[in-house]
């Protein structure tokens, strides 16, 4: 199950990250890559923020990747929605070389993100994927505690 809920993270490039600070939640829709090992995902973002305010103050996430955007196959019936949750831990990416690499990688995938990255208020960041919870369909929900 495990292989099946990090082929759907590498599938996709969209999530939506939630973090949280005295309490108070808060969604952000984040493009996104993995890792080789799809144990961490890596994101961009500006440092004034909620959310990233919000990071540096509680570094417990949880994240949705889900299959929504294939509706017309699943309004037919022919498949199932799939929606990931991963539940994560904030990292920095200290390293120079390590967050210019991360910061390629990220506009190869997402172009667009090219304006923000250009700007010297972006982050780049991680996070360290804890556990993972596959619902598939309505009822059908399967777990899985990544290898630290």
């Amino acid at each position: 199950m495990l292989k099946k809920m990090k082929t759907l993270i590498r599938a996709k490039d969209t999530c939506v990250l939630a973090t949280s600070k005295d309490n108070q939640p808060h969604c952000s829709l984040m493009s996104y890559i993995t890792d080789d090992a799809c144990s961490r995902i890596y994101i961009m973002s500006l440092k004034d923020t909620m959310k990233y305010r919000n990071l540096k103050t509680n570094g417990s996430v949880s994240i949705l990747i889900d299959t929504r955007d294939e509706g017309d196959k699943q309004r037919s019936g022919h498949s199932q929605i799939l929606a990931l949750t991963i539940k994560g831990f904030f990292e920095e990416i200290i390293d120079i070389t390590a967050k210019e690499e991360i910061t390629r990688r990220l506009l190869s995938r997402h172009p667009s993100l090219s304006p923000l990255a250009a700007r010297p208020d972006s982050e780049v960041f991680a996070i360290r994927i804890q556990s993972l919870e596959l619902l598939e369909g309505v009822f059908e929900a399967k777990f899985a505690l990544m290898d630290q």
